[in-house]
């Protein structure tokens, strides 16, 4: 249950796709996460000023292009501490690091066509990413009754990877717990707040699976929180979740079809392992190094 720091996958190219952050293979339960929600995780901007600068002026243009964007609140992902790994007599415990970011800052560092430029040179992955958004997504990997794992292709009008293969997923919210502001500076260090972000890390992901592939939440079991990667390609980190559904793969295609967000998807596909393996290279970065959170989890327990 060791922290990773190796990097498997690749994008096309000869750098990987993804780095593992944190890979919990056993599986956390809500309560072996926690979270330090706190103002020292939020971003620290750039020196370069005109590089600063250049957030507000492409977020402009995006939304002179779509008046619709909307600049919603997202945690940003500020580190993490993890304990009791190595100790088969303590329970693992993930205490996750997290500030306050939003989507408009998330267009301009890391979507920016710059976004190397934001980078610092560190090997620590926080300090290296410090000047970046860095939101923290989240991702499913939901397998159904009769052992199958879903996975989607993305419609070809969302802003970020058209037509790929995905996990379900999206964002933990912060609204969704009454954090309004990115200047909610009472809240912060709160134990409460903290135990509710903690929650929303939970909900969310329920949330993402029934809103986008149409299945009750009834029929899904607890989520356990099987690690986190983040993608080489513009620093995006997500969480991922492994999540047990009581249906079988034939009723969920059923159920896609009226899915709340089906927009952002036009395909659901319900596939083996061999099959999710061959799909890896056509997805995202971030959700190639959900699969292979995935397969450590399953490795794992094979393990007699």
């Amino acid at each position: 249950m060791a922290e990773t720091e190796g990097v498997s996958g690749t994008n096309g190219h000869d750098r990987p796709a993804f780095k593992l952050l944190l890979s919990c293979p056993s599986g956390l339960s809500p309560s072996q996460v926690s979270v330090v929600f706190d103002q020292s995780y939020d971003r620290i901007p750039h020196p370069d000023i005109s590089l600063e600068n250049s957030i507000s002026e492409i977020w402009d243009r995006r939304v002179q292009q779509n008046p619709s964007l909307f600049n919603g609140l997202k945690f940003r992902y500020g580190g993490h501490v993890l304990s009791g790994s190595g100790d088969s007599s303590q329970k693992t415990h993930a205490c996750l690091h997290l500030g306050l970011t939003d989507y408009r800052t998330f267009v301009g560092t890391n979507l920016n066509p710059l976004w190397e430029r934001f980078i610092f040179p560190s090997e620590d992955d926080c300090r290296r990413c410090q000047h970046t958004s860095s939101p923290l997504g989240n991702g499913a990997i939901v397998e159904t009754s009769d052992g199958k794992i879903l996975v989607l292709q993305r419609s070809t009008n969302v802003g970020e990877f058209p037509g790929s293969f995905v996990f379900p997923g999206g964002h933990p919210e912060p609204q969704e717990i009454g954090i309004t502001s990115l200047h909610s500076d009472g809240l912060l260090n709160c134990q409460m707040v903290n135990r509710k972000v903690s929650e929303e890390m939970f909900d969310s992901i329920i949330r993402e699976v029934v809103e986008e592939i149409g299945v009750p939440a009834a029929n899904l079991g607890k989520p356990v929180f099987i690690g986190i990667s983040r993608r080489v390609l513009n620093v995006r980190p997500a969480a991922f979740f492994f999540i047990t559904c009581s249906l079988q793969s034939e009723d969920i295609q059923q159920l896609y079809s009226n899915a709340e967000d089906g927009y952002e998807s036009t395909k659901l596909y319900a596939v083996s392992m061999i099959e999710l393996e061959g799909m890896t290279s056509k997805m995202p970065g971030c959700h190639q190094g959900g699969f292979a959170l995935y397969k450590l989890m399953v490795d794992a327990a094979e393990v007699p």
